[in-house]
């Protein structure tokens, strides 16, 4: 064995570790996560949601009609009050945990996950890099590379929307908690030992292309967090308006941010990463131009691809069609999230065709 194979090889060993180590601590920030949900009081939004949804229908002025009778009397009627849901949430009166409101012991441990899952991150960034470092290109030839690219994409973009002073805190439970899902997966099932590309693969576009696939697919799902929390929050709100019985799940509910923040998030996500997976469909179309000869050939990947896109396109579409907002619309954006991950790991692992590489 040369001295370079030699030198890859161990890189790959420490790129394993490195992403061993990540789990494990992912796991200690799953648990002060779990702690500052246990421990935290109610969020600010979530604690007062019945306070204003009985503020909104008392301070709902009373209209009052006057009806002319045929018996030449007059009889006065007054209009229904109307009852408004919870109000999204803002950057004087944050939601979610983390927000004013939360008990000293529940931020601590918040405070811990956060701390915990920025180191991490930061060993999970190290196992990519040397991933990266081992096969000497980008890692993410496979779909063991691309699932843990990913996982780390998806953790980025979240420490990056809570650097930009972003109410998100809420997102790291179910964040970490798929995180290493997705690891666990990725070392047990999808693992590829380091090797090199097929010939189609050598190309600058591995770069653009898949890089920003990923990034798109990491931002959207944030994006289907926030849509999954929203129809959970909406319906829990309802029964608050409606003053139906409350159910257990509703303590946990009444932590989130208010329904009108998860939807308007979700959506301002959404439509941000939109341009970018369609840049990710136009640049495969030309790499497979270059790679193939043809820009378009119906394979499963671009057909999903595709429907990907039309998916994303009709829930922006519904999004500003007064008749499809709210429940249908937030359906609408998990469907088209369902087919991002069809093309990943049901095209990868049911299908055959010209992206068969990325297979186990």
């Amino acid at each position: 064995m040369t001295l370079a194979a030699a030198t890859n090889e161990n890189l790959a060993h420490i790129s394993n570790w490195l992403v061993y180590s990540a789990m494990a601590v992912y796991t200690l920030a799953f648990l002060a996560h779990i702690a500052e949900w246990v421990f935290g009081s109610r969020s600010a939004v979530g604690r007062t949601a019945a306070a204003i949804t009985t503020e909104a229908a008392a301070a709902a002025p009373a209209v009052s009609v006057t009806v002319q009778q045929a018996g030449g009397g007059t009889a006065v009627l007054e209009r229904p009050k109307v009852v408004t849901r919870s109000a999204p949430g803002s950057r004087d009166v944050p939601d979610g945990p983390g927000a004013a409101g939360t008990s000293e012991k529940g931020d601590l441990y918040g405070r811990m996950a956060i701390s915990l899952t920025v180191l991490a991150w930061a060993l999970h960034a190290g196992g990519v890099l040397t991933r990266a470092l081992s096969v000497q290109r980008a890692p993410w030839g496979n779909m063991y590379e691309f699932s843990t690219t990913f996982a780390m994409v998806a953790v980025a973009v979240y420490l990056a929307l809570l650097l930009a002073k972003k109410n998100i805190r809420w997102l790291g439970l179910p964040l970490v908690t798929t995180v290493l899902l997705d690891l666990g997966l990725a070392v047990s099932v999808l693992y590829t030992a380091s090797d090199q590309l097929v010939p189609a693969l050598h190309s600058y576009w591995l770069w653009i292309h898949v890089s920003c696939a990923i990034l798109s697919g990491a931002a959207l799902y944030v994006g289907a967090v926030s849509t999954f929390f929203y129809l959970f929050r909406d319906g829990y709100e309802a029964r608050l308006a409606e003053d139906r019985p409350l159910r257990k799940i509703d303590n946990v509910l009444s932590r989130l941010p208010s329904a009108a923040t998860l939807d308007k998030f979700a959506y301002r996500i959404n439509a941000t990463v939109f341009p970018l997976w369609t840049f990710t469909i136009i640049a495969g179309a030309i790499w497979a131009e270059a790679a193939w000869g043809r820009y378009w050939g119906w394979d499963p990947k671009e057909v999903w691809s595709f429907i990907t896109w039309v998916a994303y396109a009709c829930y922006l579409h519904a999004r500003a069609t007064a008749g499809w907002k709210g429940r249908k619309a937030a359906i609408l954006g998990l469907l088209a999230f369902s087919c991002y991950l069809f093309n990943y790991y049901g095209v990868n692992i049911l299908l055959s065709g010209k992206h068969s590489y990325a297979g186990v």
